[in-house]
């Protein structure tokens, strides 16, 4: 007899951003498609009190046994309850409450970890206010990487239904980028990418496209040599170990609708390079992934937007993809046969 799957774990973010808001909007139109639906880890009071600002009435209980979720949900929104320290005020962040954020991430991610959540979902944090309160990472992933023990650093795809990207370099200036390629960084952004694309994506044989680096991929060396020193060793590497991928191509013809069908993901050089045709393509359905992790492990793309929270303008499209997302991955992982990449 099949175990029924464990429902997603979604953290609340900044109580002070949108995070709260998409997520009652997601459970109050989209609860019968969504399966085995989410346990919301964060403050029942405030979503209680954006419920009542949206005017809306949605039932929400407060849980501590994780195996009641699925049951409850689609008649009630389910809370494993993380009280704030400070109430919380749409649009003003408060480093108060910072650690009630991080207990939500941390609690989420244990969940998961031990089996009694299928995938991680996390709602857009706001890292000053972490900051203030002892918070030492950049942002989530390194978190989550730290919590994972991972000994190398996870990678960070976009994906929609259009487009998946995979910047080797992310949050750097333009100018660092060159010097921060390496052979080694391709290879790993590569080989997990590839990896995932098995084990969390079904792809029975993902097939990689590589992004140059400089314009017309450096025209053999005339506007750069970073292909031909960096990039195209990497790939003749990966071609050895089995990978399907191709060389470095122009960025500006890789993302036209006949180049899409020919790859499964894009290897990008830079963030933007990787960004712009995802948000372009599909700004409102755009999935943060996190590969690499030994849990499956998505977010809307998105921030707090604090200039909206509490004025009930929020679209949950993003989050709705990226639940639907990690329910689609986390039952694609349980049924492969080939392992995740992570350490």
């Amino acid at each position: 007899m099949q175990t029924a799957p464990a429902p997603i774990a979604l953290t609340m973010g900044d109580p002070a951003g949108i995070g709260p808001e998409i997520a009652l909007k997601c459970w109050a139109h989209h609860r019968q498609s969504l399966c085995p639906g989410f346990v919301f880890f964060g403050s029942a009071e405030l979503l209680e009190q954006e419920a009542n600002r949206l005017n809306c009435k949605i039932p929400i209980e407060r849980i501590q046994d994780l195996s009641r979720a699925r049951n409850i949900f689609p008649e009630a929104l389910p809370v494993l309850d993380i009280p704030l320290h400070s109430p919380s005020l749409p649009g003003t962040p408060d480093s108060r409450n910072g650690t009630a954020v991080i207990a939500a991430i941390e609690q989420a991610h244990a969940a998961v970890t031990a089996g009694q959540a299928s995938a991680l979902v996390t709602n857009p944090i706001h890292k000053d206010s972490l900051y203030a309160c002892g918070f030492a990472y950049p942002g989530h992933t390194e978190y989550l990487a730290a919590l994972s023990s991972s000994e190398h650093p996870p990678v960070m795809m976009l994906a929609s239904e259009r487009l998946r990207v995979v910047p080797v370099t992310i949050h750097i200036p333009l100018r660092e980028v060159p010097g921060k390629l390496s052979r080694a960084a391709i290879l790993h952004a590569a080989e997990v990418t590839h990896q995932a694309l098995l084990s969390d994506f079904s792809i029975k044989s993902p097939r990689l496209a590589v992004a140059g680096l400089n314009p017309h991929a450096g025209e053999s060396g005339a506007m750069g040599t970073e292909e031909i020193e960096t990039l195209l060793p990497a790939v003749k590497t990966l071609r050895e170990r089995g990978l399907c991928i191709e060389e470095p191509q122009s960025a500006d013809s890789l993302f036209h609708e006949q180049a899409r069908s020919t790859y499964d993901a894009v290897i990008c050089m830079y963030h933007d390079q990787a960004l712009i045709p995802i948000k372009t393509l599909d700004f409102d359905k755009a999935v943060n992934v996190t590969l690499g992790l030994s849990i499956v492990r998505t977010s809307p793309d998105h921030g707090t937007a604090f200039n909206i929270a509490g004025q009930g303008k929020a679209n949950p499209s993003s989050l709705l993809a990226a639940l639907e997302m990690a329910t689609s991955m986390a039952y694609a992982r349980s049924q492969s046969s080939v392992p995740p990449h992570h350490d």
